[in-house]
């Protein structure tokens, strides 16, 4: 059992990306669950974009709901599961904003029209009549006509730094391999679980 849990996610995601073409079509799709106010979860899939020992990153929209609740509880739980490798990963931990120079980075390699989306969409909000979406992209295709389209400054990126990641792996007779990293400041305490 490796003593670091992000150089074994690291051994595991380069096989699911190797696995790509044999049944993990975005092996960066990872579930992202947050709880409102209320305690209310909520849970979706959004596509990692970068990891290291710091955490797990993704981009999204300040406004929408993930975000709102993002920045209020600074708390979030992910899941990777990849069914062809018979491993599933959890990870919970504090969650911080990417800098400024990381967002626009990131924000930099996206297509033109996933630019221009990001500026248009009042992401979780309602559409009040028929092509108002459309009509938002016009405008922002207009607005940006010639020019490099720059990072929304409601658009950016989370870091969820671990506390807790668990490795999941399928065993037969459903007696799964369960392996439990625990922060311990700058080390990690390991716990196999029963399954």
């Amino acid at each position: 059992m490796n003593a670091n849990p992000i150089d074994r996610f690291r051994e595991l995601y380069v096989r699911a990306e190797a696995a790509d073409r044999a049944g993990i079509p975005d092996p960066n799709a990872m579930a992202l669950a947050t709880v409102d106010a209320g305690y209310q979860p909520s849970l979706r899939i959004v596509l990692l974009k970068d990891f290291d020992e710091r955490g797990f990153v993704f981009y999204t929209n300040y406004h929408g709901r993930k975000g709102r609740e993002l920045l209020k509880t600074s708390k979030a739980a992910l899941c990777f599961y990849w069914p062809p490798l018979g491993s599933q990963v959890r990870i919970e931990g504090a969650v911080t904003k990417v800098s400024d120079s990381e967002a626009d980075a990131y924000f930099a390699t996206r297509q033109r029209p996933s630019q221009i989306g990001a500026w248009a969409s009042k992401q979780s909000e309602t559409i009040q009549n028929e092509g108002d979406l459309e009509r938002r992209v016009a405008e922002y295709d207009k607005e940006f006509a010639g020019k490099q389209v720059t990072r929304p400054p409601f658009w950016s990126g989370f870091r969820v730094s671990p506390d807790h990641i668990e490795f999941w792996e399928d065993r037969p007779n459903r007696l799964h391999q369960r392996h439990l990293y625990v922060r311990d400041g700058s080390s990690w305490n390991t716990h196999v679980l029963y399954p």
